[in-house]
């Protein structure tokens, strides 16, 4: 009988050291599950719903961005986001690109603070991104400026010439096939070009010397295109601050009152896509990307890029 009455409150302890670890097991996976939720959660719902400061990463080759201009709208009409931070590591792209994202940047900050925080590299049309906030934070490494505007086109009649193939052309206007893969530059067509990017140039040192509240003639001087590092932007005036994230939240606190402790939302930067879509694009990319279509060769038009040779 005794022995019956061992087994049984043995059991019993048994049950309940089973009870404790399934308790713990269960706990541990929840979370978890928590943890993923907050790390794979791509629109930050369980911020999305309280007040928040917005972050905006734009990375890489600028270029006409309709999903941006959308993420950028919703930012602006969304009480909830108290203000925006735009982190930028970028060389730049279309002059296109780097005007839409300019504006739709400004939209925001005609209702709430904006700041833009340079990261490795804001040049050119990346940098264009960034005077369209209201306060410019960089690094004393980060690489900056690149004021300017190139137009880059290849001509390959010598080397079709060379291995036996003629092309033609047949226009409507004497500038209409300026420039052509197929002939060399006429002096009128590279005029041409040259007083359209000198256009468009000018239009970017008005733009910043407007942003940065600087003489037009000293932004001139320091548009020739070359890179600055931050320490050289900020005496230059091209930035505001040297630091990064920490510093441009300062900022909003001391000058906006936005608490240092109110979470930040990450903005998608891209259209959410299938998992077998992303992989697949991922393969398409790491095969393909770089090797036959670098991203500055799908640039149309005019481009405001740093990419030295």
């Amino acid at each position: 009988m005794s022995l019956d009455i061992d087994a049984l409150l043995e059991r019993r302890r048994l049950n309940r050291k089973v009870f404790w670890w399934r308790l713990l097991a269960v706990l541990a996976l929840l979370a978890m599950g928590i943890g993923a939720f907050y790390r794979l959660d791509p629109g930050n719902l369980l911020v999305r719903n309280q007040a928040h400061v917005a972050r905006l990463e734009i990375t890489g080759v600028i270029a006409q961005n309709a999903y941006w201009a959308e993420q950028l709208e919703n930012v602006a009409k969304d009480d909830r986001a108290r203000a925006l931070i735009v982190q930028i590591n970028s060389p730049g792209g279309s002059t296109y690109g780097g005007e839409a994202l300019f504006s739709a940047i400004r939209d925001v900050a005609q209702v709430k603070p904006v700041v833009a925080v340079i990261g490795t590299l804001g040049a050119s049309a990346g940098y264009m991104a960034a005077v369209a906030a209201d306060h410019v934070v960089a690094r004393e490494t980060s690489l900056t400026g690149s004021i300017g505007v190139l137009f880059q086109a290849a001509e390959f009649s010598k080397l079709l010439e060379k291995i036996g193939v003629s092309a033609e052309s047949i226009a409507s206007g004497a500038l209409k096939d300026e420039p052509s893969p197929i002939k060399p530059l006429s002096s009128a067509g590279r005029e041409q070009i040259r007083r359209m990017v000198q256009e468009t140039h000018e239009w970017f040192v008005s733009l910043v010397a407007e942003r940065r509240k600087l003489d037009r003639a000293v932004v001139a001087r320091l548009a020739d295109g070359r890179v600055y590092s931050g320490r050289s932007a900020l005496s230059a005036g091209l930035i505001d601050r040297l630091g990064a994230e920490p510093e441009a939240r300062q900022w909003l606190a001391s000058t906006h009152g936005i608490p240092l402790n109110l979470p930040v939302r990450e903005v998608s930067s891209e259209p959410p896509t299938s998992m077998m879509a992303e992989l697949l694009g991922s393969a398409a990319s790491g095969l393909f990307g770089k090797t036959l279509l670098p991203e500055r060769l799908r640039l149309d038009g005019l481009v405001s890029v740093w990419h030295p040779d």
